[in-house]
């Protein structure tokens, strides 16, 4: 299985790469991506890809701690909307446990755990891809500096376990994750009082909490159970870009287009057909907000014309976009 995550992972590479005196674009090339997966933070690209990226840049600035620097500029909100809900959390564990809880909607590769003994804390973190040593320090950097900001900015965990050995040059580690790190260890984690866990969020406002509870359960959904899922996932993400194409979705799982046909006609459906089954299912949930302007639900749906949404809707629905609208609102009341 290709494993995706949202590009929000490559926040701040373009700044840092050309820092180094180095050209990011060609970098991105080189592993099939493109400066456009830098323009939406929401977008999903191959976790592969990624891993690669790091360490193909690590390697052509001379830059062996590329990953850490990219993890010292990392906040709790490039995990996108899972954070708004763990960062109203009332203590550091339940905000862990809805940061783990829903992570594959952050990074599908990624598999994080928490146990505890002897008084101590051990959050474990692995990804799920055949190698990179750049996209694990990022990951445990992250991690640290996520935790920072939950506990307090003079929090030090107890130790730093890096699954590799440890390079010429520990400077940058000992800056990020803090004086006690142990390289060639079997797994990447943190381990830190267990004690801390029950510390209040320092970020939490109670009076924010059932709203945030609210909306990622409104949002939230189970890991993608098929390859159909994940591309209906996909062309739902894309729609508002206006770049929702077969060769995008494509692209995005690591395929060629064929692959994809084939993957949808083992379910008896077309690309066509999931896009079309998408529009609808949003387009009644857009439509019905009497509040949304229907010139905005176009460009939600990837319609470049309202003219051109109009005539999709009548086609779909029997009706105008404006009477369907109406007649939902007569309903309600």
């Amino acid at each position: 299985m290709k494993y995706l995550i949202r590009s929000s992972v490559l926040d701040g590479f373009v700044d840092l790469l050309r820092s180094l005196g180095a050209d990011p674009l060609p970098l991105l090339a080189s592993v099939g991506l493109d400066a456009s997966d830098l323009v939406n933070l929401n977008a999903w690209v191959p976790v592969e890809a990624v891993a690669e990226l790091f360490e193909r840049s690590a390697s052509a600035t001379g830059c062996h701690d590329l990953g850490l620097r990219l993890a010292e500029g990392r906040r709790l909100a490039t995990m996108g909307a899972i954070s708004l809900a763990a960062r109203e959390e009332p203590d550091v564990r339940h905000a862990l446990d809805v940061l783990m809880r829903y992570q594959h909607l952050h990074n599908e590769a990624l598999r994080s755990r928490i146990t505890e003994a002897n008084g101590l804390a051990t959050l474990h973190l692995a990804l799920d891809v055949s190698h990179g040593r750049q996209a694990a320090e990022l990951l445990v950097g992250a991690a640290h500096r996520y935790l920072c900001s939950l506990i307090g900015s003079a929090w030090r965990p107890v130790t730093v376990l890096l699954g590799h050995d440890a390079p010429a040059d520990t400077a940058t580690h000992h800056r990020v994750l803090g004086p006690a790190i142990r390289f060639g260890q079997e797994s990447n984690a943190i381990v830190f009082y267990a004690a801390d866990l029950d510390a209040p969020n320092q970020l939490s406002d109670p009076l924010l909490r059932p709203y945030a509870r609210q909306y990622l359960e409104a949002i939230a959904v189970p890991r993608p159970r098929g390859e159909v899922d994940r591309i209906r996932d996909l062309i739902e993400a894309l729609l508002p870009t206006g770049r929702c194409s077969l060769h995008r979705i494509a692209r995005s799982l690591g395929v060629d287009r064929k692959t994809v046909h084939r993957q949808l006609a083992r379910s008896g459906a077309t690309f066509s057909s999931v896009l079309n089954g998408v529009r609808v299912q949003l387009a009644q949930k857009y439509v019905g907000n009497p509040s949304r302007p229907l010139t905005q639900t176009a460009e939600l749906l990837g319609f470049s014309a309202l003219s051109a949404f109009s005539r999709w809707f009548r086609e779909e629905f029997g009706t105008s976009a404006t009477a369907w609208r109406a007649a939902r609102r007569d309903e309600s009341a």
